[in-house]
């Protein structure tokens, strides 16, 4: 069974960067493509990114190019978010998602088989 964990949540001020992790337990982790979402409080879950298995693919929402950046590590089982110059706006909790499908469809959360607990990212004005 696949698991998932995140961290490197926090409060941080606006303009400042965080980079989440998430470990990847129980599978091969070069199976699965990995992603990122995010959900406010009273909002559905977005799509945030998601990187292909070795790595050399990745996606992400439209409005977050160009301030975030996935990456993977596969000798680690780990993912990453780098996000910088954070905004207000920023402020979710953040979930690891893992999945073995085809790219078709990669900012549905229904693609992705596995969920980690979220991580708590708080941008403060």
């Amino acid at each position: 069974q696949v698991q998932l964990e995140e961290s490197g949540g926090g409060l941080v001020q606006a303009g400042g960067s965080l980079r989440l992790s998430c470990a990847f337990s129980g599978r091969p982790f070069s199976d699965y493509a990995m992603a990122w979402f995010r959900q406010a409080p009273g909002k559905e879950r977005n799509f945030v990114a998601r990187i292909s298995r070795s790595g050399d693919i990745t996606y992400y929402a439209d409005s977050l190019k160009g301030r975030f950046t996935i990456s993977r590590d596969n000798a680690e089982n780990t993912v990453y978010l780098q996000m910088n110059t954070l905004k207000p706006d920023d402020t979710a909790v953040y979930y690891c998602a893992a999945g073995r499908g085809a790219s078709n469809g990669y900012s549905s959360p229904a693609r992705y088989n596995y969920w980690g607990q979220g991580t708590q990212v708080t941008v403060s004005s």
